[in-house]
C-alpha cells in the first residue's frame, strides 16, 4: 500500500483541494508526472492538461489545469495553476474559447518566438479538448 502525501491544488481563484493522497499524475511541460509520497524535490512548470488525484480513500478526481507550476517535496506536492476547474465543472465552450483567443492573439504576433510558443499552446489546448470531449 502506497503511503500519503499532502497535495494541494491552487489557482488564483480558489483553493481546489487540499488532503492527504496516495499518488497525484501532473501535465510537467516536459511530460506526465507521476507524484508519490517521498519523491525527490523537484519544482516544474505545468503544461494545460489534466491532473488526476488518487485520494488516501482510494478514489479518483481530475482537475483541468491551463499551466502553472508544481513544487514537489518528499511530504507533499503544491500545484499553483494558472486556472483550474474540476473535470465535471468544465463549461465545454471553455477550450473553444481559448483556442480562439490564442488564435487571435496568434494572427497579431510580431516576434517569432511568440508565434512559436502560441502555437504550441494552441496544440496542447487543441488535445486537451479531445481529452475532456472525446468524439
Amino acid at each position: 500500500m502506497a503511503d500519503n502525501f499532502y497535495f494541494e491544488l491552487v489557482s488564483p481563484e480558489r483553493l481546489l483541494l487540499s488532503e492527504m493522497v496516495t499518488e497525484v499524475v501532473i501535465p510537467a511541460t516536459e511530460g506526465e508526472m507521476t507524484v508519490m509520497a517521498h519523491h525527490a524535490p523537484a519544482m516544474t512548470t505545468i503544461k494545460p492538461g489534466i491532473v488526476s488525484v488518487r485520494s488516501s480513500g482510494g478514489s479518483k478526481q481530475d482537475y483541468v489545469v491551463f499551466g502553472g507550476f508544481a513544487d514537489i517535496l518528499p511530504t507533499g506536492c503544491t500545484l499553483l495553476a494558472e486556472s483550474a476547474v474540476a473535470v465535471e465543472d468544465l463549461n465545454k465552450d471553455e477550450l473553444t474559447r481559448r483556442i480562439e483567443a490564442a488564435k487571435k492573439e496568434l494572427e497579431d504576433a510580431l516576434h517569432h518566438e511568440h508565434k512559436s510558443r502560441l502555437e504550441h499552446f494552441i496544440l496542447e489546448l487543441t488535445h486537451l479538448r479531445g481529452i475532456v470531449e472525446p468524439d
